[in-house]
């Protein structure tokens, strides 16, 4: 019998790793003989990068660059077989490296992730995807492509300094001295965020205020953010100015798409692909996955969600194991073979996280019981097989 376990992490709770680790001894008890396969998964945020690691062959680099606020940090990131490199944004540019009385996205800058590429150029890397979860910044990547070569010069014909509030003033983009070798490798924009670049629903208003902005910064950023996007367009950088997905990372996601031509796509489906996931699905009896807590915004691109597709397309039975439950479970039964929760008594969020392992353990180690109850009445057949249940 061969199981594959792939969940999320348990967010404040349990990193995926441990959430592999509990599942699978819960299941050894039941199937001490049985091929059990753990593969840890993310959806490009903070994070990632320990599950990247776990890729045959990746190898973690490390350097020293900027933090949000100019400051020396040493920051990592994984190159892969095959050319290819997994970059987290927040290694370099997190609101994880500022303390909260440091929030202020009209300073904050995303140099450091810029310089962080730069490396991974210099290891020979021709393909990088890019994860921009948990950024400090609302700079709309300016500095990133100030550490990529790129100048950004006010009426004076001065560099502009760093943060999102700067770009106000900017008034010419000089773009000569770019690294060449921007040109020829593919990126990879791990994300789920549709948001534009601009307006109510953009990086600014969104984005701002969970990074320090207050309204009258927020109202700053808007504009200089406008500004950006009226430059680079009118550069011939893109004929489009604010398109889904460009307001992610506080902007991030317009630099991207515009100056360096990545490709957006479901976080959690690309590092599916960069760990070989569909591969590891073949001849699987049965998939367990999960995360923290479940509701409906888990069947809106979410890992657990995405690891269902991938099951249902190998025809293989997917199980939800999560912490907990929240809001109408039914749509989620529809899409999984089977839900459960964790979560043993009723209390406290500290007590349930403090009780997350055990409660794993347990919940694990009851699914595992009622599969090998369902094995020993085909006693003598294959073990059951390919019976997804959805809608």
């Amino acid at each position: 019998m061969k199981v594959v376990i792939a969940p999320d992490s348990f967010k404040r709770s349990l990193r995926c790793t441990e959430v592999c680790q509990i599942i699978r001894s819960a299941f050894l008890e039941v199937f001490p003989e049985g091929e059990i396969l753990t593969q840890p998964l993310g959806d490009g945020g903070e994070g990632t990068m320990d599950v990247m690691e776990q890729v045959p062959g990746a190898r973690r680099c490390q350097t020293t660059v900027q933090d949000p606020l100019g400051r020396p940090v040493e920051a990592s990131y994984v190159c892969l077989p095959g050319d290819s490199a997994y970059v987290e944004m927040a290694a370099a540019s997190g609101l994880e490296l500022l303390r909260p009385s440091e929030y202020n996205p009209l300073v904050t800058s995303t140099f450091g992730t810029g310089e962080l590429i730069l490396h991974a150029l210099g290891q020979g890397v021709r393909s990088l995807t890019l994860g921009i979860g948990g950024s400090a910044t609302v700079d709309g990547g300016a500095g990133m492509m100030q550490a990529l070569g790129v100048r950004l010069l006010d009426a004076d014909g001065h560099e502009l300094p760093h943060g999102g509030g700067a770009l106000q003033r900017l008034a010419r983009i000089d773009a000569s001295g770019m690294d060449p070798r921007l040109v020829r490798i593919q990126i990879r924009v791990a994300c789920d965020v549709t948001n534009p670049l601009l307006g109510p629903h953009g990086a600014a208003a969104v984005f701002g205020p969970q990074k320090g902005a207050t309204p009258t910064m927020v109202a700053q950023l808007e504009q200089a953010l406008k500004h950006w996007s009226t430059a680079v367009c009118n550069a011939g950088f893109a004929k489009s100015c604010d398109e889904p997905g460009d307001g992610a990372a506080g902007g991030m996601g317009f630099a991207l798409r515009t100056l360096l031509k990545g490709k957006s796509g479901s976080g959690a489906r690309l590092l599916c692909d960069l760990v070989e996931l569909p591969r590891q699905l073949q001849g699987a009896n049965l998939v367990i996955t999960g995360e923290g807590c479940s509701d409906s915004q888990t069947l809106q691109g979410k890992l657990p969600s995405i690891v269902a597709d991938l099951a249902h397309e190998a025809n293989v039975p997917c199980i939800l194991l999560s912490g907990a439950f929240s809001g109408d479970i039914e749509p989620l039964r529809r899409h999984f073979t089977a839900c459960f929760a964790s979560l043993q008594e009723v209390g406290s969020v500290e007590a349930a996280m403090g009780n997350a392992r055990p409660n794993l353990h347990a919940t694990a180690l009851a699914i595992a019981s009622l599969y090998h109850c369902a094995c020993s009445t085909t006693k003598g057949k294959e073990v059951p097989h390919g019976e997804n249940r959805r809608s």
